[in-house]
């Protein structure tokens, strides 16, 4: 179940630092809120595939459940019920405001990354061998 896989690692490493990048630098109305977290649920993706052995698809379904589940706390103000409202470093990671959007953004970040599985799971043949 568990072993470690160099190339989803190097992904995360990527996502993750281009992720502190859009934080940081980008203050729009589009990159930030959707590109972040479109994704976000990408590098998420890949840290799970770094240290599993779980299918495409448990995968992309664990993080995708996983996403919603954030999303929907956000809307019952999760980092407030915890007390972290003044930890802008809780607000930043767990969200503070639901958003219908957010949603579309994840499912969409999956739905990437599962047609990317699949065209690189492809053999010689063209046949996908993708795992479901």
């Amino acid at each position: 179940m568990f072993s470690f896989h160099k190339n989803y690692f190097i992904g995360t490493v990527i996502l993750f630092l281009v992720e502190v990048f859009i934080g940081f630098y980008m203050h729009d109305a589009i990159v930030r809120p959707y590109g972040g977290d479109f994704l976000i649920v990408i590098l998420l993706y890949c840290l799970v595939k770094s240290f599993t052995n779980l299918s495409a698809y448990a995968a992309a379904v664990g993080v995708l459940v996983f996403s919603y589940l954030i999303e929907t706390l956000q809307s019952f103000q999760i980092v407030n019920l915890l007390g972290l409202e003044k930890s802008k470093i809780a607000c930043t990671l767990i969200g503070t405001y639901f958003a219908w959007g957010d949603l579309l953004a994840y499912t969409l970040g999956i739905l990437a990354v599962l047609g990317a599985e699949a065209t690189f799971a492809k053999n010689d043949l063209g046949v996908t061998k993708l795992r479901f």
